[in-house]
């Protein structure tokens, strides 16, 4: 009975550690000059991986990801110009509503910021 009272606590630190971000995002970003806008979705397991979707003018692109702390991530693969691109989103939850930070296209090598907003 002791192994599953501390299995649970350190459970439940876990999920403290790792504030839920599931629910629908706007999220815009620029990248080299150009600004985008693209909503995602995010499901998220209480280890802190997260899976879902973002869509943007490409249509829905499936997502994973992961939050660890206030730290999140995410990718996402996309096309252009023929090019498959993996676009990667590397965050801080500024508050439960808000996530900003940087974002990588590869293997382009550009980069810029973004913010995401929760939507309501």
């Amino acid at each position: 009975m002791l192994l599953v009272t501390f299995l649970t606590a350190i459970a439940t630190l876990n999920a403290a550690q790792s504030p839920s971000v599931a629910g629908k995002w706007n999220v815009s970003s620029n990248v080299g000059g150009t600004q985008s806008e693209v909503v995602c979705t995010f499901a998220q397991k209480d280890d802190g991986a997260l899976s879902g979707t973002c869509e943007g003018e490409q249509g829905p692109r499936e997502i994973t990801g992961k939050v660890d702390g206030k730290n999140v991530s995410w990718q996402f693969n996309t096309t252009w110009e023929g090019q498959t691109l993996t676009v990667i989103y590397s965050g801080t939850l500024q508050e439960p509503t808000k996530i900003s930070g940087r974002v990588d296209v590869q293997p382009m090598s550009v980069s810029g910021d973004f913010t995401a907003a929760q939507a309501k």
